[in-house]
């Protein structure tokens, strides 16, 4: 067993993403000796992946609203971007020599000229200049007596075990496992008692079955301007035709309703409003403008700018005869039913709902079970839509995390 001397505190993270990473410089900081286990070849692999669609870090709502996203948690999550918030995010990239600016939906990105890699690079070029070892292709293996670590060293097979004064485990959720993040975790964690809620595909495309000549005509189509409904819950943005159903943001922003729609039935109903930039009375008005003899496709593409693939659509999903009269098809333009049948895989979504409950921490993110070790990250059971919110979970449960080990470290020491 080797054991790392509790007399000069060092602390033990385990999982180089963004959570644990922020958790070392943080800790390092505050001057104590980290070492951060990664089982993967390099650290930070889902960070760079989350870039590869848009780098989006945070964004720019005021916090009120920031921690409303977090749903059932959001009152703990104003807690936590209190204490790091999107400005410090941003703060500490510039710190990092990387400009950000926000966009025009409220996203906050690196500006042009810096891409997902370079901000790593520069990122773990800070934590070696903070004396922060990175330990590579080091698996976690599970827990030894009341501080020890098991760890494999998977380039070599050697397995040890170490017994750092405090702990950080930052191991991520249960989605794109070829990054490291999947969810194996959980057995070592319920092995000592602690309660794990069941992994969930969050932010994620929707199951429609489509007939084989829709999937055939349509294949991948964007729909853009629209608002998806599901429930009480409405949003707008641009939704993405596929092959197997829907995708996209409002679908993804849904996926907490549509879960939990599919948890009382077989099927969920999402209505698709085509125009929601006009009012009922507006839409009402120029669908009665169609002369007699125009085709419902040809005055629907004319008026409405609705063309392909909405006919098509309407085929598939609408009343076998589509009403003419302006009240009824207004209310079918603006409320067009899609049956979603189920969500896709975990390794498709971009998160997971599930992790480690809240009740198995205290207020400082550490394990009841177990004092001295904390948990960060998408480890711990919460959600949050795309646009800058997952990331900012990640950084601002890795800052708090840091806080409880140096308050957990100060009072071990004075007793």
């Amino acid at each position: 067993m080797q054991r790392l001397s509790d007399s000069d505190a060092v602390v033990a993270i385990v999982g180089g993403g963004p959570a644990g990473l922020l958790a070392a410089q943080r800790l390092a900081e505050a001057g104590h000796r980290v070492v951060v286990y990664e089982a993967q070849a390099t650290v930070g692999r889902k960070f760079l992946v989350a870039g590869h669609g848009g780098f989006n870090l945070t964004n720019s709502e005021p916090l009120p609203d920031f921690a409303t996203r977090y749903a059932l948690h959001s009152v703990r999550f104003h807690e936590l971007l209190g204490h790091f918030s999107p400005a410090d995010l941003r703060q500490w990239t510039t710190d990092l020599g990387i400009a950000t600016y926000v966009g025009t939906s409220g996203r906050v990105f690196p500006t042009a000229e810096y891409k997902p890699a370079q901000l790593l690079r520069a990122w773990v070029g800070r934590l070696v200049e903070l004396g922060v070892e990175i330990r590579t292709r080091h698996r976690w293996l599970g827990f030894a007596d009341a501080t020890g670590l098991r760890l494999r060293n998977d380039a070599t097979g050697e397995e040890t075990t170490v017994c750092p004064a405090a702990t950080v485990l930052a191991l991520g959720g249960a989605s794109w496992s070829k990054t490291g993040s999947d969810g194996r975790w959980t057995a070592a964690l319920e092995h000592i008692g602690v309660q794990c809620v069941p992994f969930q595909p969050s932010n994620c495309g929707a199951e429609i079955a489509w007939s084989a000549f829709f999937q055939q005509k349509v294949k991948r189509t964007p729909l853009k301007n629209i608002a998806l409904t599901c429930g009480s819950h409405t949003v707008r943005g641009e939704l993405m035709l596929t092959e197997y159903g829907v995708e996209g943001t409002p679908v993804y922003a849904l996926t907490p309703a549509i879960r939990e729609a599919l948890g009382h039935s077989t099927t969920a109903t999402l209505l698709l409003n085509l125009k929601p930039d006009l009012t009922p009375t507006a839409l009402r008005e120029r669908l009665a403008q169609r002369r007699s003899g125009t085709s419902w496709a040809s005055f629907l593409a004319s008026a409405l700018r609705l063309g392909p693939p909405i006919p098509t659509l309407l085929r598939e999903v609408g009343p076998p005869i589509l009403p003419t009269e302006p009240v009824a098809l207004a209310h079918l333009l603006t409320h067009l039913p899609l049956p979603v049948s189920g969500l896709r895989p975990l390794e498709e979504a971009i998160s997971t709902a599930g992790g480690v409950a809240w009740t198995e921490v205290n207020e400082h993110l550490m394990l009841q079970r177990r004092p001295g070790t904390f948990v960060a990250g998408e480890m711990l059971d919460w959600e949050a839509p795309t646009g800058g919110y997952l990331l900012q979970g990640c950084f601002s449960t890795g800052a708090w995390a840091a806080q409880g080990v140096t308050r957990w470290l100060r009072s071990t020491q004075q007793q």
